[in-house]
């Protein structure tokens, strides 16, 4: 008999090629479109069985196992995570942050104290909210609102994802499949989950087409952003680069020590605490 999986996941172009195929290779998927931070909450709850989380979510929980090699991660510039803000970066005080997101909420925080030693107050933008509207110097946004922010709209714009594979010379992961406590996957699920990426990815560019007609964005850029700019693997250099994310985010207090954190790797297994 074949079992029933609720299983979230972000609506945003960049996760089209790890949803498309499930209901294919997961023929009873429940499949729940929310946003990250949503999924976070959903799949702490136990009304998720396998989330889409952000990655800080993941040392701050310690209870989840990972579905292994897919993620949603990036090298270089990111194109929709970015820091919009109408003053220079050095004078930022106040910064309005999608309510999307927890780990472009942390990763900012690491990079301004890097970047500019500059500690700000924030606030949440709702998705409601126009990111133009915020009174704050700056505004974090992610996702698909991220990608439509207009050349010249702000006189200042940070690429996140570029801003930390220059300081670190790793790729940065975003988010990944985690697992509930207490389920374990079948071999056939976790195949199933690899067979939708491997098949959403070889649909990459007319995906990206058909998103960028409900976006309102350029059909070219999505094309490049889902075939040149987003990584679904999580290898070797993804794992890397997640770890020093989380070393870096313990010793900023972003995230608890002590927490024991498995990677499952083709041919091995990786743990850190």
């Amino acid at each position: 008999m074949v079992r029933a999986l609720r299983v979230g996941a972000v609506s945003y172009l960049n996760t089209k090629p790890l949803i498309a195929h499930l209901p294919e290779t997961l023929p009873a998927v429940e499949l729940r479109l929310e946003v990250p931070s949503k999924l976070a909450i959903d799949l702490a709850a136990g009304a998720l069985d396998i989330g889409l989380i952000p990655s800080i979510e993941f040392f701050r929980a310690g209870e989840y196992t990972i579905v292994p090699g897919a993620a949603i991660a990036s090298f270089g510039p990111v194109m929709s995570v970015k820091l919009c803000s109408r003053t220079p970066f050095r004078n930022i005080r106040t910064v309005s942050e999608d309510v999307g997101s927890r780990t472009s909420c942390a990763l900012l925080r690491l990079l301004m104290k890097h970047l500019f030693d500059v500690e700000y107050d924030s606030q949440p933008l709702a998705l409601s909210q126009s990111p133009s509207d915020a009174e704050t110097d700056a505004v974090l946004v992610i996702g698909d609102r991220a990608m439509r922010v207009k050349e010249g709209e702000y006189p200042y714009v940070l690429d996140l994802g570029y801003e930390w594979s220059r300081w670190t010379g790793l790729p940065f992961v975003w988010a990944f499949w985690a697992i509930r406590p207490g389920l374990e996957l079948s071999p056939e699920e976790t195949a199933g989950f690899a067979r939708a990426k491997e098949l959403g990815r070889l649909e990459a560019g007319a995906l990206a087409r058909e998103e960028a007609t409900k976006l309102g964005l350029p059909a070219a850029q999505c094309e490049y952003y889902l075939q040149q700019v987003i990584r679904h693997d999580f290898g070797e250099d993804e794992i890397a680069g997640l770890l020093r994310f989380r070393e870096l985010a313990i010793e900023a207090g972003l995230a608890p020590e002590g927490v024991r954190c498995v990677f499952q790797h083709p041919g091995r297994l990786v743990e850190s605490r």
